[in-house]
């Protein structure tokens, strides 16, 4: 199966960064946090992606064809009068990588319309261009295989950040406790497994994703999700880009999988 990622938008929680390059092409270790999804899913045998981009989508388009440049040893002899690149250590993934420049202000869902002809008539697999997590991959495609639904998403648990009030109905706050397990709610943390039926649900450029399609899927019972309480992780601020930052230079980042 292909692996869509949506890398396409502004990233405006982060412009610190976002300002010079795309959200998904900001750094965690020295590396985009593009690449360490894509690594996560090469992990489990997923080496086609389609990356669906937008704002600043020419960045993304030299980063993978400076691959080599980036990540082997190189020598550049002009001793011939010639420019001669010779790469040594090929350090390179086995990946297929398709850009799509799907548009500057295209909504999510129109994002993954715009790439239906790369796709073609199979299921494929999709996720945000922002987070990282350690689910099994696999297991996700065996359980949408196994409910022959037209979408699964991977759901994970997010607990509530604030101490939790008990407000009476004359606004009187009753009671005041600190969070717990117990307030946390599930989430769409993305890493989905969708059914080429899929691009039906989805008007075009103006359509969001996580609206009206994911409505309607869930009204034709055609939405199931795979529960998951493992590490999941988004990068949509600068304190969380400095969590992920730390976990990885502690080398215990969860979404290092390929290294376990």
């Amino acid at each position: 199966m292909k692996v869509v990622i949506l890398a396409g938008g502004y990233g405006t929680r982060i412009s610190e960064e976002s300002i010079y390059k795309p959200k998904p092409m900001i750094e965690i270790g020295g590396k985009p946090i593009l690449w360490h999804i894509m690594k996560e899913y090469s992990y489990y045998g997923f080496n086609e992606f389609i990356i669906c981009a937008g704002y600043k989508q020419h960045i993304i388009k030299e980063w993978f064809s400076n691959y080599f440049l980036y990540n082997s040893d190189i020598t550049f002899d002009f001793t011939s009068g010639k420019n001669d690149v010779i790469i040594h250590d090929h350090r390179c993934e086995p990946w297929k990588v398709t850009v799509v420049d799907t548009g500057l202000n295209t909504m999510t869902g129109g994002r993954i319309k715009r790439i239906q002809q790369y796709v073609g008539d199979e299921p494929f697999l999709m996720t945000y261009g922002d987070a990282v997590c350690d689910v099994d991959i696999a297991k996700v495609c065996d359980f949408h295989k196994s409910h022959g639904k037209i979408a699964t998403l991977t759901a994970t648990m997010l607990e509530q950040s604030k101490g939790i009030l008990n407000i009476g109905g004359d606004n009187a706050v009753k009671s005041f406790r600190e969070k717990n397990i117990a307030d946390s709610a599930p989430i769409n943390a993305g890493y989905m497994v969708l059914n080429p039926e899929i691009f039906d649900y989805i008007e075009g450029d103006h359509t969001i994703f996580e609206k009206e399609p994911m409505v309607r899927l869930a009204e034709d019972n055609q939405l199931m999700s795979y529960v998951y309480k493992g590490f999941w992780q988004c990068m949509d601020t600068a304190r969380e880009k400095e969590m992920l930052e730390k976990l990885w230079q502690s080398g215990m980042a969860p979404w290092k999988v390929w290294d376990n």
